[in-house]
């Protein structure tokens, strides 16, 4: 039986049993609410652009009276070219979400931060996130490093069966570190997933994706969730000077 790999097949010979499923309702998921910004930016603006960020964002991140924070700031290597990417983390949740915006509909040098990065931009889209209770939590760490951020869309329905897959593989993926934060759609585009990942360099990436081959039990969540997915896709990131994970 072929199994579908992270970067290329394997053979598998051994049968591999029906599961017992983690009995729950819903997705196993922290209080925190994130939120996912992409924004394409004009080709010959980028670098006024990322200086432009790099100048403001931080001063919301340290401002006690906005409840968020920077989870991380990237502009996309590998992937769709002049494109940075943001995300932002509410710990209060829903409430903490709406205190921020409404205070920002008042804060004036947020409101020309706006408009003068609108003249950079070809497009923007975001993404209401929720994060994996079983995944790391997507604190700062120190570079340099490479940032990888997979997105899998799913089958409608298929989400629960997707956790509780990867709340026992998680364990596999833990040995250098890489695992930064798991997170899931809540509003957006629906029953999508984002899994963030941080290497030295593609070097490292490569040894450790292997690597998790040669475990045993990662195997079978892969035959699990490739049945469950429609779409997926890889970015590679660089992150800018401002972001937290470095």
């Amino acid at each position: 039986r072929w199994m579908a790999a992270g970067s290329a097949p394997s053979l598998c010979t051994k049968w591999i049993p029906a599961r017992t499923p983690i009995p729950t309702s819903s997705p196993r998921r922290r209080p925190a609410t994130s939120t996912r910004s992409i924004h394409n930016v004009k080709p010959e603006c980028l670098d006024a652009y990322n200086s432009l960020t790099e100048e403001v964002l931080p001063k919301l991140h340290s401002d006690a009276d906005y409840p968020c924070d920077l989870v991380g700031n990237w502009n996309t290597w590998y992937g769709e070219q002049d494109q940075a990417v943001h995300l932002w983390r509410f710990s209060g949740g829903y409430p903490a979400l709406m205190d921020c915006m409404n205070k920002l509909k008042q804060n004036k040098e947020y409101l020309d931060f706006r408009k003068e990065r609108s003249r950079m931009l070809l497009s923007r889209r975001n993404q209401l996130l929720l994060e994996f209770s079983f995944w790391n939590e997507p604190l700062p760490r120190q570079g340099p490093n490479i940032y990888e951020l997979r997105t899998y869309k799913l089958k409608p329905g298929t989400m629960i069966e997707w956790g509780n897959n990867w709340a026992r593989a998680i364990k596999y993926r833990q040995e250098n570190q890489e695992a930064v934060g798991g997170f899931f759609s809540q509003i957006g585009e629906l029953y999508v997933v984002h899994h963030l990942w941080a290497y030295k360099d593609l070097q490292s990436r490569e040894e450790t994706r292997n690597a998790a081959w040669r475990k045993r039990g990662w195997d079978e969540n892969v035959y699990y969730t490739v049945p469950l997915i429609r779409t997926m896709e890889s970015r590679i990131m660089i992150p800018l000077k401002i972001s937290p994970l470095q």
